[in-house]
């Protein structure tokens, strides 16, 4: 790592306000190189956190950020602010086990007000800070930090709705860099589009800097400086019209690259008391020519090495991914039928539809990190006769909850597909990212029907099952890659409506397996025959509805363990708990899967150890229910 003699000395942010403006560029490439040489081993957040490195030090510039509160939308472009704010030492450690985490952590430092990880989020808490500033007469600031992707989404316009009409002191800063994950889509980035290039707007704002150093004159050249003034802000009032409409000052747009500019900005608009917007220009990946090359790679980059030349070699990866197989399938579907359409929530690298999008670019959407809208235009896509499937994390499907309940569950025949990416446990990205709850927040919903597949072969075969339902249907998987071909394959393409299959059978316990913990209670079984038990395998398929036949037999064994990568609370366990009480079926029943808390970071396979969902932990979980159904 590049050696970082400002950075390594730093106490606290404060002493960067007596940096030269030599020092602080100096600075902003000591953090540059410290982000791309850790990265490269631990991965993470690149492009984002190399477009606002010089924003991050104007603001710790300008505001006292320990009582002023900044907060950043999503949270994934706070490496530099970690750097600058006693995190440095420990940078190393990002987003692995027991280190720093990606996100902003205020159990990490007094300078991070809150867990963030999801879009459109601060712009909203910004207003409440500001709200409560004022009731307790403090004299702090709120910053809101959102890009030109978040700032599309529904909250935000919500929160500037809310904030210009009460006229709190908010500052919302927007990060302009004509990219979300993917780039920014919709009429409102067409706007800021047209807005950034028009160059009258910085003409006017020069033109304006100059008429106020003349304010001093008296009589008729001050009525004819007052009505060339006038004309000239009108010109920035048409260009700024809908922020100004919302009830805020909007400023800029100006470099955001440009510490001296920035910083002479956020001087002026601290005196300010009134909600005002500042829009800066950025580029994304600035200073790391890959990253900026190509930014929606290094969005959320794997580990890379830099060879002797400089050039970046992408670390190899091998089999093929679940995304990646519901891709092919989902293409497969749209071939076969012309009415099946995808849909992404600004995602569409992420769920892997932008292949969809090359392929069949009339039947794609998307729509925006608008998740609540994304699940009422499937809806209505679905009632008008198509066959919407909806691509989308399943962290992020929590935010159109209601629009799930209220948009398409309740509607009559509503088919709607929701394909739940990256569900389970994540890793790196930790408590925000892990999709743990999508079983509980859905199961209860009536007319839903959840599934989740054992390997790739099963996703394809359920995504075409799932178009034949009459309503709403739910399938997750996991991130990483399909277990194909280590398990067994009888039929893996007949799906049956809440039909589970067994993968093997026995007679002193049954473990039953939701989703990618097939593969784990196979290999449980497996260390359990060497011990002389006999160990039946059901991959239960449905969470809702549940194989009740499946589940009288395995109670037949005498005792039962249910597997899943999800809390237990609500999960797929609970389910079979709730169907053996309502049945007065008795066995003995142990649920394995997550804890009622919000799971930390670190690679899948450490929280796997962590939390008994390995085949030896599983293993001796059975045994365990064994030994007591003996001593019962």
């Amino acid at each position: 790592m590049a050696e970082s003699p400002l950075l390594s000395q730093l106490k606290s942010p404060d002493e960067i306000r007596s940096f030269s403006s030599e020092q602080m560029l100096a600075l902003a490439e000591e953090i540059r190189q410290t982000m791309i040489d850790t990265v490269s081993v631990t991965g993470g957040h690149l492009a984002s956190n190399l477009g606002i490195i010089e924003l991050t030090l104007a603001l710790h510039r300008v505001f006292n950020l320990r009582e002023d509160r900044l907060l950043f939308d999503v949270g994934h472009q706070c490496y530099p602010h970690k750097l600058l704010t006693g995190r440095f030492e420990k940078f190393s450690t990002l987003r692995q086990k027991d280190g720093i985490t990606g996100f902003p952590n205020p159990r990490e430092s007094d300078y991070d007000p809150l867990i963030c990880g999801h879009a459109s989020t601060s712009i909203s808490s910004a207003v409440g800070y500001a709200t409560a500033f004022r009731l307790q007469s403090l004299p702090h600031q709120a910053i809101a930090v959102v890009g030109d992707g978040a700032i599309g989404g529904g909250m935000c316009f919500e929160a500037l709705n809310h904030a210009g009409h009460s006229g709190e002191n908010v500052l919302v800063i927007l990060n302009d860099n004509d990219m979300a994950i993917s780039e920014t889509v919709g009429a409102f980035s067409t706007y800021l589009t047209d807005l950034r290039a028009n160059p009258m707007t910085q003409r006017v704002r020069e033109e304006m800097m100059k008429l106020w150093e003349k304010l001093p004159l008296l009589g008729s050249s001050l009525a004819w400086l007052q009505e060339h003034l006038l004309d000239a802000l009108k010109g920035v009032i048409e260009s700024s019209q809908i922020f100004n409409a919302l009830g805020f000052n909007y400023f800029g747009p100006i470099d955001g690259h440009d510490i001296g500019a920035l910083e002479r900005e956020l001087q002026n608009l601290k005196m300010i008391n009134a909600p005002k917007i500042l829009h800066i220009v950025t580029s994304k990946g600035n200073g790391f020519y890959a990253a900026a090359k190509d930014p929606e790679t290094y969005h959320s980059a794997v580990p890379f090495q830099i060879n002797g030349s400089g050039e970046v070699v992408a670390r190899p990866s091998s089999g093929k991914s679940y995304t990646e197989t519901f891709v092919d399938a989902l293409q497969e579907c749209a071939k076969a039928d012309e009415k099946v359409v995808a849909i992404t929530a600004a995602m569409p690298s992420g769920t892997g539809i932008k292949t969809f999008a090359e392929n069949f670019p009339g039947r794609f959407f998307d729509v925006g990190i608008c998740e609540a809208h994304s699940v009422t235009f499937a809806g209505g896509l679905a009632k008008a006769g198509m066959k919407p499937i909806l691509a989308i994390y399943s962290t992020f499907m929590q935010r159109g909850y209601d629009q799930i309940f209220h948009d398409v569950a309740i509607q009559p025949d509503t088919n709607v597909v929701f394909m739940l990416d990256r569900a389970g446990l994540v890793g790196a990205d930790g408590p925000t990212h892990h999709g743990v709850f999508d079983i509980a927040f859905l199961r209860h919903i009536p007319e839903m029907t959840l599934m989740s597949p054992r390997d790739g072969r099963e996703l394809c075969a359920m995504l075409k099952f799932a178009l034949t339902c009459k309503g709403p249907v739910a399938i997750r998987y996991p991130r990483g890659n399909v277990h194909d071909g280590e398990l067994p394959q009888d039929n893996p393409e007949k799906i049956e409506y809440a039909k589970s299959e067994w993968l093997k059978k026995g007679t002193d316990l049954t473990l039953v397996a939701y989703g990618r913990m097939c593969a784990a209670a196979m290999q449980a079984a497996e260390l359990l025959i060497k011990d002389g038990i006999s160990i039946g395998v059901a991959n239960a398929r449905f969470a809702k509805p549940l194989d009740e036949e499946m589940l009288k037999i395995a109670a037949n064994t005498g005792s039962v363990v249910t597997i899943e990568d999800h809390v237990l609370a609500g999960g797929f366990g609970s389910a079979v708990s709730e169907f053996y009480s309502d049945n007065n079926i008795q066995c003995t029943l142990k649920r394995i899967g997550l804890p009622d808390k919000f799971i930390e970071h670190a690679s899948p396979a450490q929280l796997d150890e962590i939390y008994g969902l390995t085949p030896e932990a599983i293993a001796a979980a059975a045994k365990s229910v064994l030994s007591k159904a003996v001593t019962q």
